[in-house]
């Protein structure tokens, strides 16, 4: 149920590849996947694979540094706004997508939000912020919780055990509620598989407020936030709420991190919703 669809190619800003998942009707309105840090396009198999495909386009990518993408090995190739801008507009562009809907999920709210900047949001429908943080690099922890912070330094070890642990804690705190067995180990191999380098990389990317972008967004916007979030805290949703006069926000009692897996049916409900109203 991972949805398989076609395999594409594009290439991103720098000549870097990007792979992804393309599924669903193609002549259907076209919903675009963004995942977060040490995550995979397979993060979203219960949508790709899910009755959402029998009336959207869905596509979803690997980031750069992630999956079957290419990997730079400059930590520059993932800091930049300008990168991430690019590499979602060439998505966007060489896949011929109109009018998409962007689901960001927890990093992929900054890339979506890089992008927007630079492009603007008219050649977009709506943005489904999912799990974001909203600010990038704090000072201090503010909006990422413990989450996050517990297992990053275990994350970058060069000792396998020590990272492997860090992950399989990591993709445990992000869950509030539980998944199936099938789930939870795709999830841990595809965190264990992205590159240290990877997870060390996009944490370098300067500190950010993306309150007033948010503030500026024309398109409407939904908020899909845990309750018992531990990663980007309900603090953060409370945030972007405030500062996005387009936003709404739907809270999953009980769910931590990802409530595209935790609860798959209602999510999918909502943003087939979303979309329809945003693509009308």
């Amino acid at each position: 149920m991972d949805g398989s669809g076609e395999s594409a190619t594009v290439i991103g800003w720098g000549g870097t590849r990007l792979h992804m998942r393309d599924c669903g009707r193609r002549e259907g309105p076209p919903i675009l996947f963004v995942h977060g840090w040490s995550q995979h396009h397979l993060a979203f198999r219960r949508q790709l694979g899910s009755p959402l495909a029998d009336e959207f386009r869905l596509v979803a990518l690997d980031l750069r540094g992630h999956g079957m993408s290419g990997k730079p090995e400059e930590v520059s190739a993932y800091t930049s706004a300008e990168t991430w801008a690019a590499d979602i507009a060439a998505v966007i562009e060489q896949r011929g997508l109109v009018r998409p809907v962007l689901v960001a999920w927890s990093y992929g709210g900054y890339v979506v939000s890089d992008y927007l900047e630079r492009h603007g949001d008219d050649g977009v429908a709506g943005v489904n912020y999912v799990g974001w943080s909203v600010v990038v690099g704090e000072p201090e922890p503010h909006f990422v919780g413990r989450g996050f912070h517990d297992f990053h330094a275990g994350s970058i070890s060069e000792d396998m055990p020590t990272e492997i642990a860090a992950m399989r804690g990591f993709v445990h705190a992000c869950l509030g509620r539980p998944i199936p067995a099938e789930d939870l180990e795709t999830v841990i191999a595809f965190n264990c598989m992205t590159p240290r380098f990877t997870r060390y990389a996009l944490t370098q990317k300067p500190h950010r407020d993306y309150a007033p972008l948010l503030a500026k967004l024309n398109v409407p916007v939904l908020i899909s936030h845990g309750t018992t979030e531990t990663v980007a805290l309900p603090s953060a949703a409370d945030y972007a709420l405030k500062n996005c006069p387009t936003a709404t926000v739907s809270w999953y009692e009980g769910a931590g991190h990802a409530p595209f897996l935790e609860d798959p049916d209602r999510f999918n409900r909502e943003l087939a919703a979303f979309a329809r109203a945003a693509q009308a």
